[in-house]
């Protein structure tokens, strides 16, 4: 396979970080499993892998489960059912990164979206861009798991980005993070009444665009509350493959991504 991108330094260390068995010792079998999907001389197996992910992270459940349990026995871990619920939102999230950026490297994505965990790693983000400010001099941040971002041509240009919210299953925060959508929308309406109620201020040039990715791992998404949650996103992913009008296969995160940061001349 010819490696049309070679990572930079963040992305280098985020895919040392998650498979140096000492950091995530959880994540060895993850990884084996979904590099059983890519084949270097199908690129479009690299975008199919993110559908597997349901399967591949339900069927490693009994294997984490054990590495768990080695560690309470070895005193590293005080709770186990709260270390489980930790360890598999970190699966999700380090695996769905860890797919996005297989995919870059072959030329799936483009060369400047980027994709992280960390807040610090997106310009203006922390300080502006996730900051919603009240007019009683309080603030309001939203709820994100991952931010995939482009960065601008300067280094005074707001970089352009989607907040990607990632849930297990819909029981978790799915209301909460749907709440993150319609503030931001009321912040960056400027004829909004309720904008100016509240003495809501965004001074932000482009509100970012709000997604949700589920495992749905309790068959939740076509429970009519749930259904309707999801319709408030920009986009809604399930990690599986999927046939519906109200949430999409997580494989085209791919292709809205391309989309969305495309550059309009």
């Amino acid at each position: 396979m010819t490696i049309i991108y070679k990572f930079d330094k963040n992305e280098n260390k985020f895919l040392r970080q998650i498979t140096t068995k000492e950091t995530n010792y959880y994540m060895t079998n993850i990884l084996v499993q979904i590099d059983k999907f890519l084949d270097p001389q199908k690129p479009l197996s690299y975008q199919n892998a993110f559908d597997e992910l349901h399967d591949i992270i339900k069927g490693c459940q009994n294997t984490v489960g054990q590495l768990i349990e080695e560690r309470k026995n070895k005193g590293l871990i005080k709770d186990i059912n709260q270390a489980q619920k930790s360890v598999v939102g970190n699966i999700f999230s380090y695996s769905l990164m860890y797919i996005f950026l297989k995919n870059k490297e072959i030329g799936n994505i483009n060369e400047d979206i980027y994709i992280t965990n960390k807040a610090s790693e997106v310009p203006r983000f922390r300080e502006e861009i996730s900051v919603i400010k009240l007019g009683n001099g309080e603030q309001q941040k939203p709820d994100f798991d991952i931010i995939i971002y482009q960065k601008g041509r300067l280094e005074s240009d707001y970089p352009k980005c989607i907040i990607l919210s990632l849930k297990t299953s819909l029981r978790e925060r799915a209301a909460q993070t749907y709440k993150w959508k319609l503030l931001l929308e009321i912040a960056g309406d400027n004829q909004s009444k309720v904008k100016e109620k509240y003495g809501i201020i965004y001074d932000v040039p482009e509100i970012p665009s709000i997604c949700f990715a589920t495992v749905n791992f309790y068959d939740e998404i076509n429970n009519p509350q749930q259904k309707g949650m999801l319709k408030f996103f920009d986009r809604a992913f399930l990690a599986k493959k999927v046939q519906s009008d109200f949430i999409s296969p997580l494989s085209e995160l791919v292709d809205f991504v391309n989309q969305y940061f495309t550059v309009q001349d």
